[in-house]
């Protein structure tokens, strides 16, 4: 208990000094390795640091990082919504379907939520205001369609999951796919309810004729759809592993963007910039959730929190319940791979306890910390589409409120139909 309310006030202590979630937790977890090793603990720190770090997996996510800047800056993605626009025209919601399909789309790119809402709202915001769309409707739909970023495969917060629990990268994405289509599918029928046929004026192109829109739709998404197949595709046969099918990606990405983006060296070195800051901040925090996860192993509140769950007698159900509802509190609160990083070295001990899947869990898990990308005041695709679109918080907001209950309800039906998102790694 001591050596748990040290961590817990180290934390407080940091935190109020102004420091980020990740130097928090690394700072925490070093002062009680050194109050639990002493100064010995110090090369401890050394060698977790360094083995954490030195890891093919987590190669993965700078190069899937990187294949999606490329097609950003390159302006590919920008032509792979101009493309689905014209296959979405004429389907109710309009440009809001649009925003469903591109942010799903641009999820099997980035593995990220926050770089599918910024890039699919950088392209989407200027047209949809431009033909008065409904604002808030608009702001929700990009909102709650960037959360797809760390569902659909492939997901930098799988990869971490994985990382962090020892699981198949392979088979996780495999599990996050049905349900992240899934959720795509419930999101546009949505936007398709509420938002209503538009006029024919309202489409892309006006008068444009079918057979050319058609035509100029499949050029436009082919490039991205065709890079999306062949890094899946590798993943799922068994062709590569998750960090050279992200590096195949990154090549062919480049390719593209030569052959048919808007290609100049400037653009790739902004690639390369945005790349190394962007994986820079993630894999910092991969280093502090394993300092933390090796402080609270030898210092016994990993064993004594497990042991403390199990005495409570909960059933599963009811255990997934608290479960959830810690995650709803900490995402009013917390950023989304903090999250992660705080509860998951806690509560992964506690999965073979309930017979918990820990594949199955890494999905509920990942649609949780979607929710709590939603989630005001902190929620960060709310602050990413208030500050593309300039619009008011309280609009982005109350736009999204609609997505969040959708999220919850389906949640539910994970834990009904855990096939949902076990059928597909069962066949692997």
């Amino acid at each position: 208990m001591t050596d748990f309310l040290l961590i817990v006030f180290c934390g407080i202590g940091l935190l109020a000094i102004g420091l980020w979630i990740p130097f928090v937790v690394a700072g925490a977890a070093i002062a009680l390795i050194v109050a639990k090793k002493g100064v010995a603990g110090l090369a401890a720190v050394g060698l977790v640091t360094w083995s954490s770090s030195n890891s093919f997996t987590l190669t993965a996510i700078p190069l899937f990082i990187l294949m999606a800047e490329i097609l950003l800056q390159s302006g590919l993605a920008s032509r792979l919504y101009s493309g689905l626009a014209q296959a979405t025209s004429r389907l109710p919601g309009g440009l809001m379907q649009t925003n469903i399909l591109g942010c799903a789309l641009f999820s099997a790119i980035s593995g990220s939520s926050v770089a599918t809402a910024a890039a699919i709202a950088t392209v989407a915001m200027p047209e949809l205001q431009k033909r008065g769309y409904p604002l808030r409707m608009s702001y929700g739909s990009l909102a709650a369609g960037g959360t797809l970023g760390i569902l659909i495969p492939p997901s930098i917060a799988l990869i971490i999951y994985g990382t962090f629990t020892d699981s198949s990268i392979v088979r996780l994405f495999a599990a996050g796919l049905i349900p992240g289509l899934a959720l795509t599918v419930l999101f546009s029928i949505f936007v398709g309810i509420v938002g209503g046929k538009q006029k024919p004026s309202d489409r892309p192109n006006g008068k444009l004729e079918a057979g050319k829109g058609a035509a100029r739709a499949l050029v436009d998404v082919l490039p991205v759809v065709g890079l999306i197949l062949v890094v899946l595709c590798s993943l799922y046969l068994g062709i590569a592993t998750p960090t050279e099918a992200a590096a195949v990606g990154s090549v062919l990405a480049f390719l593209l963007a030569a052959a048919v983006g808007d290609f100049s060296w400037a653009r790739i070195r902004m690639a390369f910039h945005r790349s190394i800051r962007s994986s820079a901040t993630i894999l910092f925090i991969v280093v502090a959730a394993f300092l933390f996860s090796f402080a609270m192993a030898i210092s016994g509140v990993t064993g004594a929190l497990t042991a403390f769950i199990i005495s409570l007698g909960l059933a599963k159900g009811v255990f997934l319940v608290c479960v959830a509802g810690i995650y709803l509190v900490l995402g009013l609160f917390i950023e989304s791979i903090a999250m992660m990083v705080i509860t998951v070295p806690l509560l992964a001990p506690a999965f073979s306890v309930y017979g918990i899947d820990p594949i199955w869990f890494g999905v509920f898990l990942v649609i949780l910390i979607e929710i709590g990308q939603i989630t005001p005041p902190f929620g960060l695709n709310l602050f990413v589409i208030q500050s593309v679109s300039k619009a008011n918080y309280l609009d982005v907001v109350l736009g999204a409120v609609p997505y969040y209950a959708i999220l919850i309800g389906f949640l539910f039906v994970l834990a009904l139909f855990p096939d949902l998102a076990l059928w597909l790694p069962g066949l692997m």
